[in-house]
């Protein structure tokens, strides 16, 4: 009996001891978070086959060297892009000489854009570990004459490349890590027009007219829209400046005819002076 009482009191600090440190053990497990930075970990070889992501998100691609990498990412009106590329260069040893990187940004008509600031291509040593591009294109605006090479709302395309290296070196793996930010310029590029769509390739006027018509259809413009939508194109801050304006104006107007309204009045003189 006395055994029995012995073991059942075992029993009992065991459990005692063993219950709280299981919901601890628990507790203390790190739980999984996804990281809103994280882009997509592949690359497109055409136009058509190009990855998306969002601003604000790192892209990583792995391919062999001579590969075209593509990718696209929306810019909406008033934003000025900034396209930033790593390249993980193969080990030094099995490299024969230098190679020279590019990065070249399409808008969704496929013209070729210009960079403001940034080096797009740069040539790396041969006993390079990295090499670092960057493209600032110029703010977008909200439409443009039909001549005009001018950045508009709608996709935007990264393609990346070497473009010179030495024969040996062909088809050697690297790894590429592309990311995007955006800087809001606001209505110091707001034109008065705005385009019917943005220029989102696969969206055509049978598409748009069929999604207005059925509710829940995803077009591909709104497939490819940022997260928070595409902008109207007619709202800027330049209404606020006008409206700033319009009252100042009206202020100085004011005070103007009371100016003159004041200096115009003949003085009273006193009878008898």
């Amino acid at each position: 009996m006395r055994t029995v009482r012995t073991l059942a009191t075992a029993a009992l600090l065991g459990a005692a001891l063993l219950g709280p440190a299981a919901p601890a053990a628990l507790a203390d497990s790190p739980s999984p978070s996804a990281d809103p930075s994280a882009g997509p970990s592949e690359a497109g070889t055409t136009f058509r086959t190009a990855t998306r992501f969002l601003p604000g998100q790192q892209a990583t691609a792995q391919a062999s060297s001579g590969d075209y990498l593509y990718w696209v990412f929306p810019a909406d009106t008033g934003q000025r892009p900034t396209v930033n590329a790593t390249v993980t260069l193969p080990e030094a040893a099995l490299r024969h000489g230098p190679a020279t990187w590019r990065i070249d940004v399409y808008d969704g008509l496929r013209r070729r854009q210009p960079c403001m600031y940034g080096v797009q291509s740069r040539t790396a040593a041969k006993d390079a570990a990295t090499v670092d591009l960057a493209c600032v294109l110029r703010p977008v605006r909200a439409s443009a004459d039909a001549w005009a090479n001018d950045p508009l709302p709608g996709s935007y395309y990264v393609r990346l490349t070497v473009g010179a290296v030495p024969d040996e070196d062909l088809g050697q793996p690297f790894t590429a890590r592309v990311g995007v930010s955006t800087l809001d310029k606001g209505g110091a590029y707001a034109t008065d027009g705005a385009l019917g769509a943005p220029l989102v390739p696969g969206a055509t006027t049978a598409d748009l007219a069929e999604a207005e018509t059925e509710a829940g259809r995803t077009t591909p413009v709104e497939a490819a829209a940022p997260e928070d939508g595409w902008s109207s194109g007619w709202w800027s801050d330049r209404w606020l400046w006008t409206g700033a304006g319009a009252v100042l104006a009206a202020l100085a107007g004011i005070g103007g005819y009371a100016l003159t309204r004041g200096g115009g009045r003949p003085s009273r003189v006193p009878p008898g002076v």
